[in-house]
Protein backbone atom coordinates (compact mmCIF):
# COMPACT_ATOMS: atom_id res chain seq x y z
CA UNK A 1 0.00 0.00 0.00
CA UNK A 2 2.89 2.40 0.71
CA UNK A 3 3.99 2.02 -2.92
CA UNK A 4 0.75 3.39 -4.34
CA UNK A 5 0.64 6.13 -1.71
CA UNK A 6 4.14 7.34 -2.69
CA UNK A 7 3.21 7.34 -6.38
CA UNK A 8 0.01 9.32 -5.91
CA UNK A 9 1.67 11.82 -3.56
CA UNK A 10 4.40 12.32 -6.16
CA UNK A 11 1.81 12.94 -8.86
CA UNK A 12 -0.14 15.41 -6.70
CA UNK A 13 2.15 18.32 -7.51
CA UNK A 14 1.99 20.38 -10.72
CA UNK A 15 5.75 20.90 -10.96
CA UNK A 16 6.40 17.16 -10.60
CA UNK A 17 3.87 16.46 -13.37
CA UNK A 18 5.69 19.03 -15.53
CA UNK A 19 9.00 17.28 -14.83
CA UNK A 20 7.58 13.90 -15.83
CA UNK A 21 6.17 15.33 -19.06
CA UNK A 22 9.56 16.97 -19.89
CA UNK A 23 11.32 13.66 -19.31
CA UNK A 24 9.07 12.13 -21.96
CA UNK A 25 11.05 14.28 -24.43
CA UNK A 26 14.54 13.31 -23.27
CA UNK A 27 16.64 12.64 -20.16
CA UNK A 28 17.62 15.89 -18.45
CA UNK A 29 19.88 17.11 -15.69
CA UNK A 30 18.54 19.01 -12.69
CA UNK A 31 19.89 22.34 -13.91
CA UNK A 32 18.05 21.97 -17.23
CA UNK A 33 14.84 21.10 -15.40
CA UNK A 34 15.31 24.12 -13.11
CA UNK A 35 15.79 26.31 -16.19
CA UNK A 36 12.55 25.15 -17.81
CA UNK A 37 10.50 25.39 -14.60
CA UNK A 38 12.21 28.62 -13.54
CA UNK A 39 12.48 27.52 -9.92
CA UNK A 40 15.51 27.18 -7.64
CA UNK A 41 17.75 24.13 -7.73
CA UNK A 42 16.94 23.15 -4.13
CA UNK A 43 13.23 22.87 -4.99
CA UNK A 44 14.09 20.83 -8.10
CA UNK A 45 16.23 18.49 -5.98
CA UNK A 46 13.33 17.93 -3.58
CA UNK A 47 10.93 17.19 -6.45
CA UNK A 48 13.41 14.82 -8.10
CA UNK A 49 13.92 12.91 -4.84
CA UNK A 50 10.17 12.46 -4.39
CA UNK A 51 9.81 11.23 -7.99
CA UNK A 52 12.78 8.88 -7.58
CA UNK A 53 11.50 7.48 -4.28
CA UNK A 54 8.13 6.83 -5.93
CA UNK A 55 9.83 4.78 -8.67
CA UNK A 56 8.73 7.18 -11.42
CA UNK A 57 12.17 8.38 -12.48
CA UNK A 58 15.72 7.11 -12.31
CA UNK A 59 19.09 8.78 -12.64
CA UNK A 60 22.54 8.12 -13.97
CA UNK A 61 25.70 10.02 -13.20
CA UNK A 62 27.31 11.51 -16.31
CA UNK A 63 30.57 13.16 -15.29
CA UNK A 64 29.65 16.13 -13.07
CA UNK A 65 25.99 15.87 -13.99
CA UNK A 66 23.15 13.59 -13.02
CA UNK A 67 20.81 12.75 -15.88
CA UNK A 68 17.22 11.98 -14.88
CA UNK A 69 14.87 9.92 -17.02
CA UNK A 70 11.54 8.16 -16.74
CA UNK A 71 11.96 4.83 -14.97
CA UNK A 72 10.23 2.56 -17.46
CA UNK A 73 11.81 -0.56 -15.91
CA UNK A 74 10.58 0.20 -12.39
CA UNK A 75 9.56 -2.68 -10.15
CA UNK A 76 6.64 -0.63 -8.87
CA UNK A 77 3.42 -1.71 -10.58
CA UNK A 78 1.77 1.52 -9.42
CA UNK A 79 4.53 3.66 -10.95
CA UNK A 80 4.52 1.61 -14.16
CA UNK A 81 0.78 1.98 -14.66
CA UNK A 82 0.78 5.70 -13.85
CA UNK A 83 3.66 6.42 -16.24
CA UNK A 84 1.70 4.69 -18.97
CA UNK A 85 -1.44 6.69 -18.20
CA UNK A 86 0.55 9.93 -18.00
CA UNK A 87 1.78 9.50 -21.59
CA UNK A 88 -1.70 10.34 -22.85
CA UNK A 89 -2.43 12.92 -20.18
CA UNK A 90 -1.95 16.73 -20.31
CA UNK A 91 -0.66 16.69 -23.89
CA UNK A 92 -3.00 19.55 -24.85
CA UNK A 93 -2.04 21.75 -21.89
CA UNK A 94 -0.29 24.93 -23.07
CA UNK A 95 2.20 24.90 -20.16
CA UNK A 96 3.18 21.29 -20.89
CA UNK A 97 3.51 22.03 -24.61
CA UNK A 98 5.77 24.99 -23.86
CA UNK A 99 7.85 23.01 -21.33
CA UNK A 100 8.41 20.20 -23.82
CA UNK A 101 9.37 22.68 -26.53
CA UNK A 102 12.01 24.30 -24.31
CA UNK A 103 13.21 20.93 -22.97
CA UNK A 104 13.70 19.59 -26.50
CA UNK A 105 16.17 22.40 -27.22
CA UNK A 106 18.39 21.66 -24.21
CA UNK A 107 21.37 19.58 -25.21
CA UNK A 108 22.80 17.44 -22.43
CA UNK A 109 23.21 20.34 -20.04
CA UNK A 110 23.69 23.87 -21.23
CA UNK A 111 24.13 25.05 -17.65
CA UNK A 112 27.05 24.68 -15.24
CA UNK A 113 26.51 22.19 -12.38
CA UNK A 114 25.84 23.55 -8.92
CA UNK A 115 28.83 23.40 -6.62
Amino acid sequence: MRDIERVYKALADWNRLRILKMLEVQPMCGCGIAHVLNIVQSAISRHLKILTDAGLITFERDGSYIQYSLYNKTNSNSAKSQLKILQGFLNEDSQIINDKKIASKIEKCDFPPDE
